[in-house]
């Protein structure tokens, strides 16, 4: 089967694939809701949904230090990879021996082009396509209730830290830029490239009224938002799922109903 990914790299594998090693969290968790039970033979040490595979599957290390050793110990027939989380150089080394098929997604878009064409890849198109379609059903259901919302015209600006020591914030070419304003916030560090550092004192110049706290990649504490609540007393600090943030698999099936509902914090 030949095919191009979504960095633009064209690769051919075996169709339909037996030996699939996974080094991305979020796409882990829609292998297995594509029903890929026996095809999924590797995941990172960070795939930890499910819980059943996170205790079963073997392990091939962290996204970003993986065991180079182990994946080719597994045979795989194709690695599914992300260009963001995982490091160019280890997907590089295993291009030469496997067909690796690798993400880029900045965008709810991207995410639902992923799914279907993971679907296509793995011979599961007609559940990706279910999946792809409830998600986006799901996403335009919270537009339209942000839009009949009484708070509709009320999109305050917001921070989302992901990072401290140094400080980092999620910017612009993100997915977490993209979900941003699909739960009523307006990313107020959104001029600047990526993940940059952030002075506590920028909160002030970028005019924030909100700042979301994510559950990772950093463990993010109740004295975190204290040294911010110090600082500035008037900004609204919320301690936020960053899975409903970040993952962009089968997860963001549950994300459209959890942002109605922490909507109701900032109001």
């Amino acid at each position: 089967m030949d095919l191009t990914d979504q960095s633009g790299r064209p690769l051919t594998l075996s169709f339909p694939p037996k030996r699939i090693v996974s080094l991305v969290p979020s796409q882990t968790e829609l292998l297995y809701d594509l029903g890929l039970e026996e095809e999924v033979v590797g995941i990172t040490k960070f795939c930890v949904h499910p819980e059943t595979w996170f205790r079963q599957k073997k392990k091939v290390g962290g996204t970003k230090r993986l065991h180079l050793n182990i994946i080719r110990e597994l045979h795989p027939d194709l690695i599914i990879a992300n260009k963001e989380e995982n490091e160019k150089e280890q997907l590089e080394a295993l291009m030469k021996d496997y067909p690796v098929w690798i993400s880029d997604i900045d965008t709810l878009e991207d995410a639902l082009a992923m799914i279907r064409s993971v679907g296509d890849i793995t011979n599961r198109k007609e559940q990706a396509d279910r999946i792809a379609h409830n998600i986006g059903f799901r996403f335009q259901q919270l537009r339209d209730y942000h839009q009949t919302s009484v708070t509709s015209s009320q999109k305050l600006r917001a921070a989302y830290f992901i990072w401290k020591n140094p400080w980092m914030a999620a910017g612009k070419d993100t997915f977490i830029h993209d979900m941003l304003p699909r739960c009523g916030l307006e990313n107020c560090f959104g001029h600047l490239s990526r993940y940059p550092q952030i002075a506590l004192d920028q909160l002030a110049s970028a005019h924030c009224q909100v700042v979301l706290l994510s559950s990772e990649p950093f463990p993010f504490k109740e004295k975190h938002a204290e040294e911010i609540h110090i600082k500035f007393p008037e900004i609204k600090i919320i301690f936020v799922d960053g899975e409903m943030f970040s993952w962009y698999g089968s997860r963001l099936l549950q994300t459209p109903e959890y942002f109605k509902r922490i909507s109701g914090s900032w109001i």
